[in-house]
């Protein structure tokens, strides 16, 4: 960190130490203002695209609100599970893409009770069991279920499968098939649109720090899979099109892939959810960086040893391949390190100093999550701030006793 950054991290260390003075800390805590900028630098990567919001990357009501309050291209949600999306319609949400499929009855009977209501609520499908195990249950509520495809986007090389295990629908013929299992049942399901998700290009970092020859093997696959993935997923759109399946949409993408998502004439909107906290497994894009702002505190409650101290709490481990990249990322003040062999822990976090700093017991130190929503299971409440003001303290998914999976 260069001496103008330092100066700036200072500053912003004593102002997040002034939005939770007098509170008891572990806190987790948005800058309203960065929020909002890192919003509005989706917008403009999307170009004119619609963004649909991914809610397991924000986790709270209060933001999703306050994120489609800036604009009209910010629309429909995608969600994580049907209760999920059912109970959001109960909230007051409309246009609830399911992004992972469901066989669960309790889970369809919630989409059942929204769709009743009145809500746009459309579920993800990519077999043919799947679709079996719904057009049961449509008949048993006496609903029909709006449904999309998911296709998989993943680039296979070989010894490389580049991308992520989801939906094995990977080429024109089983889209057809699919579809035309959806269409044999109409008192049942309706194919309203298509997923086609390319999680390596969205989510996976090609400017690490140190990365050297991996940064460029990534780039060069980023490149190489962008090509195929709309190929794909053009073609796969055109082959439904002429079948006679209206779609209503066509989603794709992620944060980490925008630009390129938008430049795809066959896709509709774009999904994005992560780059309003700016995580910490955001950090590295080559194309684009937000700013971090969603952030938890923890309290120093020990001096093991000079230099050292010891934090209440911190085990907040992100999802996925188990490594350091998933350990939250000490932040302010700047130079805070994690000790190797003890990571965060559940109760007690220990942390090597900047020279030179020496805080009390009882201060706060402050850390980022690896990902975005990840962190609000950990917390009942998040304290919304400008500057070193307070302006809402509103609460997470768990706060309003919420828990999908």
């Amino acid at each position: 960190m260069g001496a103008q950054s330092q100066t700036d991290g200072d500053a912003y260390y004593r102002q997040l130490k002034q939005v939770v003075a007098g509170r008891a800390s572990p806190q987790m805590l948005v800058d309203l203002d960065r929020l909002e900028s890192n919003a509005h630098a989706m917008l403009t990567r999307a170009g004119r695209m619609p963004i649909r919001l991914g809610t397991k990357s924000i986790r709270c009501t209060d933001i999703l609100r306050r994120v489609f309050a800036l604009s009209p291209q910010f629309q429909g949600l995608l969600c994580y599970s049907a209760r999920e999306a059912a109970w959001l319609a109960r909230e007051g949400f409309d246009d609830l893409l399911v992004a992972y499929p469901t066989v669960d009855v309790v889970d369809l009977a919630a989409a059942a009770d929204a769709i009743r209501d009145g809500k746009r609520l459309t579920l993800m499908v990519d077999s043919v069991e799947q679709c079996e195990r719904i057009v049961a249950q449509a008949r048993a509520h006496s609903v029909r279920y709006r449904v999309a495809m998911d296709v998989d986007m993943s680039t296979s090389l070989p010894g490389l499968w580049f991308g992520v295990r989801r939906s094995p629908v990977r080429d024109v013929p089983a889209a057809r098939q699919l579809a035309q299992q959806i269409a044999a049942a109409p008192d049942a399901l309706q194919l309203v649109g298509m997923m086609g998700y390319e999680a390596q290009i969205a989510g996976l970092q090609d400017h690490v720090p140190g990365g050297g020859i991996r940064n460029v093997l990534i780039r060069l696959l980023k490149r190489r899979s962008l090509r195929e993935v709309q190929g794909r997923r053009q073609s796969v759109v055109a082959a439904l099109h002429a079948d006679g399946h209206n779609l209503e949409f066509v989603n794709g993408g992620g944060t980490g892939s925008l630009e390129a998502t938008a430049a795809d004439a066959s896709v509709t909107e774009t999904t994005a959810g992560s780059g309003l906290y700016a995580p910490g497994l955001f950090d590295h894009f080559s194309h684009f960086r937000h700013q971090a702002c969603a952030f938890f505190s923890l309290p120093v409650v020990r001096r093991p040893a000079p230099g050292l101290v010891a934090c209440a709490g911190g085990g907040y481990i992100a999802s996925g391949p188990a490594g350091r990249d998933r350990l939250p990322r000490p932040f302010l003040p700047a130079g805070m390190q994690m000790l190797s062999h003890e990571g965060a822990g559940e109760v007690q976090t220990p942390l090597r100093l900047p020279v030179g700093f020496q805080p009390a017991l009882g201060d706060p130190l402050f850390f980022r999550h690896a990902k975005g929503g990840e962190l609000a299971e950990h917390f009942d409440h998040v304290l919304l701030f400008r500057g070193t003001q307070i302006v809402g303290i509103v609460p997470t998914y768990r706060g309003q006793q919420q828990n999908f999976f």
